[in-house]
């Protein structure tokens, strides 16, 4: 008799929409949520409160579709029909950006009595921090007309060149020897024997990645410029001189903040070089290299350093029960109901990420699982996404369920730790515990050292784009002057072309997509000293800083929820010492 899995690897995208790229239910759907835009379009004349009813209306449906695409488009990226999905997708998100823009446009010409009003008015103040985002970008920006140009030509004018940068990786195919034999694994795959307990793997893993983005340079060349270029050039038609206005009103967050953290990260970079020199030395190094410092260390009982998925998910599960049932609830269910597309098979896009299907309040993860503690930190991070997701489904109010990038990866981040720290208390030898008590500081290293690079490296690069094309070449030099600097030139070797394989450089939904990551790391990490320290249950308290994340900007959540001031040095010092603890005690 066959035996029942508890935990499937491939999702249920049928109970979304039934047929896959061919579904006929989400025809209708796509269809009609077309019908309802164009009759809130067609309208001749529409009241504030009307336009902010349509978009609370609209959105949720809006984000139905593109998470179900994105899926299809993930999960096969041979798959033709959702491509053209996507296409279609985009086509109307353009059309549902008049909404906004028609929003803006009321808001703009308000003024500061009338919106100070407006905001008193019972059938919209809940919507009031969306307004408040609203109207202030919207008098940063062009008229009415220019903008709604503006996002027309934006997608065959940029977005398209994030499509383009996807499909090629998809289709790469990179030649690998393992085993006695040539296999040809595709980008995610072969990221993942960089990830390899032994080292020469890691090596020819590397130097076949390095030979596949230098291939491909030329092409990704083109898309990494033309995406920034027109993005340059729509700021500086608004008036925006300041690269970073965009991303940190996204985040819902000052500039003062996002220095601060960076300061404070950047003074206390030298207590990590005593781990670097540790973690060399137990890898038989004189150095680390770039594709080291995220490599597990090794262990005699190979078997240690792989976990199968079932056991990672009963496993999550129960340390999630520890700090709080609720989340270990939500986990267990997600995981049985396959939620998860874990199956490491070909085809796939690399890469993880988690999406919301708001109209049937569920969540979707996305990632390959191949057995190794980095991926079952990754399975606890994108749970940690989806339970942030879960505790504002039933807010009636969509635009207070819409948080921002940086808050997001704090639940994510939050959930991993839960998971690392019980994982390393539970260790069984101290070779295991030094094994995974070096995993999670070599995650913190990625944090600070990793992302730091890639922030480095993108405002540097925007710098350079303002005055022409940024050739192959200059953008290696870019990249490796920014990995030296942010890794405080402790290392061996680095990787000229990580501006190539990071999907990150090449999202056009979300500029600068790395900061954000750091934050949420920091934030989590500050929650979490708080929770350790606390007499009392933290879960209700955490549960309700989730639930107001969507509500207010970054540093009012942080001085509601934790009494704390992100523009002083002080809470992220807080956050930093829990990680300089584990590097003295490993």
């Amino acid at each position: 008799m066959k035996e029942t899995v508890q935990f499937p690897m491939t999702w249920d995208l049928h109970s979304i929409f039934e047929g896959g790229s061919d579904s006929n239910e989400f025809t209708e759907f796509f269809n009609e949520t077309n019908k309802q835009l164009d009759q809130w379009l067609d309208k001749p004349s529409v009241q504030v409160e009307e336009l902010v009813q349509a978009i609370e209306t609209i959105s949720p449906r809006l984000w139905q579709t593109a998470a179900f695409v994105s899926c299809l488009a993930a999960q096969d990226v041979k798959d033709k029909q959702a491509l053209l999905l996507a296409e279609n997708v985009q086509e109307q998100k353009v059309k549902a950006q008049k909404l906004y823009l028609s929003l803006e446009e009321e808001l703009r010409s308000m003024s500061d009595d009338a919106f100070n009003r407006l905001l008193t008015n019972e059938q919209v103040k809940p919507s009031a921090y969306l307004l408040k985002k609203t109207r202030s970008h919207a008098l940063d920006k062009m008229n009415t007309e220019k903008e709604e140009l503006a996002t027309k030509l934006a997608k065959d004018g940029y977005h398209a060149w994030g499509s383009v940068y996807n499909e090629a990786v998809g289709r790469m195919v990179i030649p690998f020897e393992e085993d006695g034999e040539t296999k040809m694994l595709s980008a995610g795959q072969l990221h993942n024997r960089l990830g390899s307990t032994d080292r020469q793997v890691r090596e020819r893993a590397s130097e076949a990645a390095l030979h596949a983005w230098e291939e491909q340079a030329p092409l990704f060349t083109q898309t990494l410029n033309r995406l920034a270029g027109f993005r340059l050039k729509l700021y500086e038609e608004r008036g925006w001189e300041n690269v970073l206005k965009e991303p940190l009103e996204l985040n819902g967050m000052t500039e003062d903040t996002l220095n601060t953290m960076w300061a404070t990260i950047t003074k206390n970079k030298p207590e990590f070089y005593a781990y670097m020199d540790k973690k060399a030395t137990l890898l038989g190094v004189d150095q680390l290299s770039i594709h080291d410092v995220g490599a597990p260390l090794p262990l005699e009982d190979a078997s240690k350093n792989t976990i199968p998925y079932e056991e990672a998910c009963h496993l999550i599960i129960k340390h999630f029960n520890r700090f709080s049932p609720k989340m270990a609830e939500f986990a267990e269910m997600a995981l049985r109901e396959g939620w998860v597309e874990a199956e490491n098979r070909s085809g796939k896009r690399p890469g993880g990420f988690c999406t919301n299907f708001p109209m049937n309040k569920e969540t979707r993860i996305f990632m390959t699982y191949d057995g190794s503690m980095s991926n079952v930190a990754t399975l606890a991070h994108e749970l940690g996404h989806a339970y942030h997701s879960w505790c504002l489904k039933d807010n009636d109010v969509q635009s207070q369920k819409q948080y921002p990038m940086s808050i997001a990866e704090t639940a994510s981040t939050f959930a991993e730790m839960i998971v690392a720290d019980a994982l390393v208390d539970e260790a069984e030898s101290s070779d295991v515990k030094k094994m995974l008590l070096e995993n999670k500081l070599s995650r913190s290293l990625a944090f600070f050292m990793n992302i730091h690079s890639r922030f480095l490296f993108e405002t540097r690069f925007y710098e350079e784009r303002k005055n022409g094309m940024v050739p192959t070449e200059r953008l290696n030099e870019l990249m490796v002057d920014a990995q030296k600097e942010a890794y405080g030139d402790k290392l061996s070797s680095y990787d000229p072309y990580f501006w190539a394989s990071k999907l990150h450089f090449h999202i056009t939904g979300q500029p600068f997509y790395n900061f954000p990551y750091t934050f949420g790391y920091l934030f989590s990490m500050g929650i979490y000293a708080r929770a350790l320290k606390s007499e009392t249950s933290f879960e209700s308290a955490y549960i309700s800083l989730l639930q107001d994340s969507g509500s207010m900007t970054v540093e009012a959540l942080a001085e509601k929820h934790l009494n704390v001031d992100l523009t002083k040095p002080d809470f992220w010092q807080e956050a930093i010492d829990v990680v300089l603890e584990d590097i003295r005690k490993f």
